[in-house]
């Protein structure tokens, strides 16, 4: 059984009436993934509660801190404590930080590049979410080898199949995350970059998970270019894609996958 290094564990096993070639199988087994709700305060104030897989904590908190805007650097961070048995996260700042449940949930509608059209956003969003100037190019054959090498890191989905899994990547550096929650995983990648001053330019997230409007907003805010997902992408995730200048590539299966937006940064042998 994997647990965390709060010790939690990931998954536990539950009995269960399997039905199997046919037939029913009695006294069956089955592992499945933990939900852990973590409720987050900064300055002692109460901003959110992120239901999650109960590893990376840290990450995960820095992660959504920075993403949500609420912090812009690691020198406003003064202090993180976890208590998992609470479920609490409590984060302490070097300044005054100014947040409302009003401006977290609120909807915003942004003009897309002065085009007629529109897309929607949270408030926040449209403040921390930035276009990609990373002219950073990808291989065929690195996109279908990213995606493998997220497939054999996938342990905890493997055993359970309930979670999602989000790897940071390059010629280097190869990071997984696993969580049941698709927001989260990228958040424990990006607060993990965060902490370990990893240079984001020329990086490329792979994803287990569709490509929807809030997982390419969560990648702008990274500031990674090119995205690599095994499932579809939604029509507004591909609006914000091609407006903040991401490349999305998607149902990468075998040996083959699409690219949605921004093909420029794929390499074609003459």
């Amino acid at each position: 059984m994997e647990t965390a290094s709060h010790g939690i564990a990931l998954a536990t096993k539950r009995e269960i009436v399997r039905y199997e070639a046919g037939q029913f199988v009695a006294r069956a087994t089955g592992d499945v993934a933990t939900e852990f709700a973590l409720t987050i305060y900064v300055n002692d104030r109460e901003m959110a509660t992120v239901v999650c897989t109960p590893d990376h904590l840290e990450d995960l908190v820095v992660g959504f801190l920075a993403s949500e805007g609420v912090i812009r650097s690691l020198d406003q961070l003064a202090d993180i404590s976890i208590s998992a048995f609470g479920g609490t996260a409590r984060v302490r700042t070097t300044t005054k930080i100014n947040f409302n449940q009003e401006f977290f949930n609120k909807r915003y509608i942004a003009s897309c590049c002065g085009k007629s059209r529109q897309s929607f956003y949270f408030f926040n969003d449209a403040h921390t979410a930035r276009r990609i100037d990373d002219t950073s190019t990808i291989a065929p054959g690195d996109i279908l080898g990213l995606i493998q090498e997220m497939d054999d890191a996938a342990d905890l989905f493997r055993l359970t199949g309930g979670v999602h899994i989000a790897c940071l990547a390059d010629g280097q550096t190869k990071l997984a995350r696993c969580d049941i929650g698709r927001h989260n995983a990228l958040d424990k990648l990006y607060g993990y970059a965060l902490t370990h001053s990893i240079p984001l330019k020329g990086k490329v997230i792979t994803f287990s998970g569709r490509l929807s409007s809030e997982v390419i907003l969560k990648v702008a805010k990274i500031g990674v270019g090119i995205v690599l997902a095994k499932s579809a992408p939604t029509a507004l995730a591909l609006d914000i894609a091609d407006e903040l200048n991401i490349t999305a590539i998607g149902f990468i299966r075998d040996d083959s996958f699409n690219i949605y937006t921004h093909p420029e940064r794929v390499i074609r042998k003459q």
